[in-house]
């Protein structure tokens, strides 16, 4: 998992170095060489703590991170000698960088480990008073812990959310196969069988159906390679002329729109869609004998006169038409006719 601060969070945390004015003092009350050792020990820990933090965007683990992590550790422990206890002002910059650094579950081991170096002041020298010194340091383990819990969450949400888009748009690519295959594959069949009952009663007839079976097989290649690279955008007009071709391949009288008539043209898209996928259904499923599609100002009726629902459950068809229909606020609506049939409508 990776701990990944915001810029300004870690702007926020070079503003601490302040703080490191009190081993400063501490090297400086020291005297002679140690004075010369403990403030180049201190400012090279400030120089560590600032690489550390600027490239936290690594994320937790990194190569470079453990190192740094090391190396202030090293300079904390190198220090000992020179300032003595006074290296206990270093511990929540051990602690809030390492918390953030080492992966789980260490990083929490790490707060706990750094915490118990307050041991050694309260055991060694107890009447100096280390309560102030011991509060910083548990309240900023405590504090950074929760921070690389949170920070985890947030990845493994944003983790969560990017697999669901991937999967939406697996659903996406899926759905419009279906739709375009389903339909072109439909009319194909439908034409094939027509030019073969055509080729000896009227073979000049049969070439024309070949030839427009050669076409259709043409669009829907190009249809299908479009759909999977996401560039495909239904047409109602085109899907009305292709909806009244398929029917009447099928032997089913048409009364199909020539356009998109008076339907608000933003609806366009959603209601190609729904002509297509409910014509497919009518040559497919209804053993009609009419078919009428109709264009209201915001929506699309489709009604045939077959055998109409008979208790069947929809198909992945209707499903993608709902989440299509869904998707811009509309509402599918698939029921018998009285008298028989079936009657699909889309209103918005």
């Amino acid at each position: 998992m990776t701990a990944r601060p915001f810029p300004a969070a870690r702007l926020l945390w070079l503003v601490w170095l302040v703080f490191l004015a009190f081993p400063l003092s501490e090297a400086v009350a020291a005297g002679g060489a140690a004075t010369a050792l403990g403030v180049l020990g201190t400012l090279g820990f400030a120089a560590a703590y600032v690489v550390g933090v600027w490239q936290l965007p690594g994320g937790a683990g990194s190569r470079t991170s453990l190192v740094v992590l090391a190396l202030l550790a090293g300079l904390v422990l190198g220090l000992v000698p020179v300032i003595g206890l006074g290296v206990v002002s270093f511990l929540p910059f051990l602690q809030s960088y390492g918390v953030f650094v080492l992966p789980r579950p260490w990083c929490f081991w790490w707060v706990g480990v750094v915490a118990l170096g307050l041991l050694a002041p309260w055991l060694l020298d107890p009447s100096q008073g280390w309560l102030v010194v011991t509060l910083i340091v548990v309240a900023v383990g405590a504090g950074t812990a929760v921070g690389r819990e949170l920070t985890d969450r947030g990845d493994a949400l944003r983790g969560v959310s990017e697999q669901l888009a991937v999967t939406a748009e697996r659903e996406r690519v899926a759905r419009d196969v279906h739709d375009v295959l389903g339909h072109s594959l439909t009319v194909v069949v439908l034409k094939a069988e027509l030019a073969e009952r055509l080729v000896e009663a009227d073979p000049a007839a049969a070439r024309r159906e070949l030839g427009e079976l050669r076409d259709l097989a043409r669009e829907s290649l190009a249809e299908v390679r479009a759909t999977v690279t996401g560039l495909r955008a239904a047409v109602l007009t085109d899907e009305l002329a292709a909806a009244r071709s398929a029917l009447e391949a099928a032997g089913v009288a048409a009364r199909v729109p020539d356009d998109g008539g008076a339907l608000d043209p933003a609806l366009h898209p959603a209601a190609a869609w729904a002509v297509r996928e409910a014509v497919t259904n009518v040559v497919r499923h209804a053993h009609a004998t009419a078919c009428r599609v109709e264009l209201l100002p915001a929506g699309v009726r489709v009604l045939d006169d077959g055998v109409g629902l008979r208790g069947s459950a929809p198909g992945n068809g209707l499903r993608g038409l709902r989440e299509r229909v869904a998707a811009v606020d509309g509402l599918l609506e698939v029921a018998d006719r009285p008298g028989g049939g079936t009657v699909l409508e889309v209103l918005w």
